[in-house]
């Protein structure tokens, strides 16, 4: 009889009414046809007679099997009827000595004590299936409070019978799958019942209690909890002493007890002992990425078993993860690789995302424009809403291309076209704030400062002051128009919309209005906030923080260290500049940023030689490093007039990165001067001093 219920509840009710029920008991099979004419007809009691006659089993029993047969014919009701009027949980106590009779070391009396245990055990399975049927009832009935106490019932009465937990060797096939199935369901119906830390106690209590569950089974069941954990919005409390384990490590939160839950059973299925179930792996990327984890996320993928999972989505999920990650070239080579025309050549996700990093990185904005443009080709029917998106790639892509331009009809037909193709896209997305952005810094690094104003202002009220970059282009521009206080403003009122971890570029911004302004002092005073601040973060302690996180903190140290230098530099205070530069160098030791000062520091000294060597050791580590290159150009024409030829080099590829920078034309007039081209240098310090006008206190590419 268990093994047909065991069967017929996982079956659907379709297949019940196609097939004829049969029930099963001490090795007899009864066709269920007569006795459900009987029930039709309510005739329970005749009913029951039979199948106790036919079966040879007694009446508690007898009456179990019926309410299960009610249950599988749909009639709830009636099967709890049924179940009524037994009181299975006194027969389970009844089987409670029989079962847990250990066998007998003589030979003799080997054999009845196994004969015993197994009518035992088939008792006991008939009883705890017809209290899971009678929960199954109940929850069916919407009745979820009353079924869950139920199955809790079975699974005390399971724990008082095998105390020290179950074993194989203990129980039969059947038996152990009603009591997997009664732990499976337990914290389904705490949640249904909306009582989700009862939930958390019976997931816990599944997977730390000694149930004997195979390994499809746990997995299935710690999938569920780490869901629930994830997606319920619920803080489940820290397990209880009893639960724990010695030496196990106790998860801090939510999330990281539902990513251990998830890596458990990946890696399981690694292992080969259960099917990879794809959900795992989707539910497992959503909170390593919401955990910035990305690179742990890496690490998983790279160990699920070729054939798991598609080669390509695994691809394009690598390559976001490295991307995430800040491994921009990885990630662009598992793009490739995906988009390769044997594989999903018109991929639009792949392309997108190979797109937006070739984006970032001049020497790849020519293969980033072939991308996009196979983003607004292949963006239709359904995916139509992504031409909007491919075209704002495009405009990026297009304007890093033209800072390598060697020529100045070239680099001007480029940014014609990136802005084209921004105005296109802002046409058909009105509602995306970085194009917004997107056009005001374009604008503003074209030096047309009301258009830039213009969408800096539009980027503040469509993404409500959230967003630092926003007031930081902002204020950018006013600095550009010589507003140095409406700009301080600016930076004043993002600090008080800010929350304190995220205002480290403001700050940085703060201070170096303060020195435009002449208020060197408050500037240092900004300054030591700003390191506090990163010295604070550094050591907060933030739960799953990655190595790239770290990493970040170096970084924002190293760049206060190396602001207070340049201060320091501007006051030819150069003691205090030697101690900022050891510890900014302590923190990145081959910085073109730190040569760049140095070098500043050694012709503040008079050592002229040591101060040229600095700068090229910057350019050597930084090809298109534009200060290090004007200030080697202004070093050497002042050296010697046989050094003016190199200078004159420097000085225009300086300008060729970046064609608006006011001190490259400046040096590059002085140069023509001292070389008697009188009106090249004229032409030089015009540029210059319009130039000055519309200066940032930072380079507008900053803040992009």
């Amino acid at each position: 009889m268990e093994e047909s219920e065991s069967t017929a509840l996982e079956s659907s009710n379709q297949e019940e009414e196609t097939e004829a029920r049969e029930l099963y008991a001490n090795g007899i099979f009864m066709k269920t046809t007569e006795v459900e004419a009987m029930l039709d007809e309510g005739n329970i009691q005749d009913a029951e007679a039979a199948i106790r006659e036919r079966l040879s089993i007694n009446v508690e029993e007898a009456r179990a099997l019926l309410g299960q047969l009610e249950y599988l014919r749909g009639n709830f009701e009636r099967a709890l009827c049924v179940f009524d009027g037994v009181d299975l949980h006194a027969n389970i106590q009844q089987l409670q000595p029989s079962l847990t009779r250990k066998p007998s070391k003589k030979a003799s009396s080997r054999s009845s004590t196994d004969s015993e245990l197994n009518v035992s055990q088939h008792a006991a399975g008939v009883v705890l299936v017809a209290l899971y049927v009678k929960t199954k009832s109940l929850q069916k009935l919407g009745r979820f409070t009353e079924a869950a106490n139920e199955c809790k019932g079975i699974l005390d009465a399971v724990e008082s019978i095998f105390q020290q937990g179950i074993v194989d060797a203990q129980v039969d096939a059947k038996l152990q799958e009603t009591v997997s199935q009664a732990v499976e369901l337990l914290p389904e119906l705490w949640k249904q019942a909306g009582v989700p830390h009862e939930a958390v106690g019976a997931y816990r209590r599944a997977l730390l209690s000694q149930w004997n569950l195979d390994n499809d089974c746990c997995s299935r069941i710690q999938k569920k909890f780490a869901v629930f954990l994830f997606y319920s919005g619920v803080e489940a409390p820290p397990p209880s002493l009893s639960m724990e384990i010695d030496g196990a490590y106790i998860p801090k939160n939510n999330f990281e007890e539902g990513v251990l839950l998830l890596m458990i059973v990946l890696r399981k299925c690694n292992l080969g002992k259960t099917k990879l179930d794809p959900s795992v792996v989707e539910h497992l990327e959503f909170a390593l990425t919401i955990c910035s984890q990305t690179s742990l996320l890496v690490k998983q993928l790279e160990e699920v078993m070729p054939g798991s999972l598609n080669r390509v989505d695994r691809w394009n999920t690598l390559g976001l993860c490295f991307s995430a990650a800040g491994e921009q070239k990885n990630a662009l080579n598992l793009f490739r690789k995906s988009l390769n025309k044997h594989e999903r050549p018109d991929d639009l996700v792949a392309l997108l995302s190979a797109a937006m990093i070739c984006s970032t990185d001049p020497y790849l904005a020519a293969e980033g424009a072939v991308f996009a443009e196979r983003v607004i080709a292949n963006a239709q029917g359904t995916n139509e809403h992504l031409k909007g998106v491919g075209l704002r790639v495009m405009g990026l892509c297009l304007e890093r291309q033209a800072k390598l331009s060697s020529s100045d009809l070239e680099r001007s037909n480029l940014q014609s076209q990136a802005l084209k193709s921004l105005e296109e896209a802002l046409v058909m997305e009105r509602n995306n704030p970085d194009l917004l952005f997107d056009l005001g810094a374009h604008y503003a690094e074209q030096r047309n400062l009301n258009a830039a104003m213009h969408y800096a202002k539009q980027y503040i009220d469509a993404t409500g002051g959230s967003v630092v970059r926003g007031w930081r282009l902002l204020a950018l521009i006013l600095s550009a128009k010589q507003r140095f206080s409406e700009a301080q403003v600016v930076i004043d009122a993002a600090l008080d919309e800010t929350v304190k971890w995220e205002q480290k570029p403001l700050l940085k911004m703060k201070a170096k209005l303060k020195i435009v302004q002449s208020l060197p002092t408050d500037a240092i005073e900004t300054y030591k906030y700003l390191l506090a601040l990163v010295e604070a973060q550094r050591k907060s302690s933030v739960p799953l923080k990655s190595i790239h996180q770290d990493d970040d903190d170096k970084v924002n140290e190293f760049e206060v260290w190396h602001g207070l230098a340049n201060l320091y530099s501007s006051l030819s205070h150069w003691k205090d500049v030697e101690v900022c530069l050891e510890k900014a160098q302590v923190l990145k030791q081959y910085s073109a940023e730190a040569l760049q000062t140095e070098g500043l520091m050694y012709e503040g000294r008079g050592q002229e030689k040591l101060a040229a060597v600095a700068y090229m050791n910057a350019i050597l580590i930084e090809p298109d490093n534009v200060p290090c290159k004007i200030l080697l150009g202004s070093l050497l024409s002042k050296i010697s007039s046989k050094a003016l030829p190199v200078a004159r080099g420097l000085l225009s590829d300086a300008l060729r990165v970046e064609p608006t920078n006011r001190k490259a034309w400046y040096w590059l007039g002085m140069v023509h001067r001292d070389d008697g081209r009188i009106a090249d240098a004229t032409e030089c310090f015009q540029a210059a001093a319009m130039l000055e006008e519309s200066d940032p206190v930072e380079s507008f590419s900053s803040t992009t």
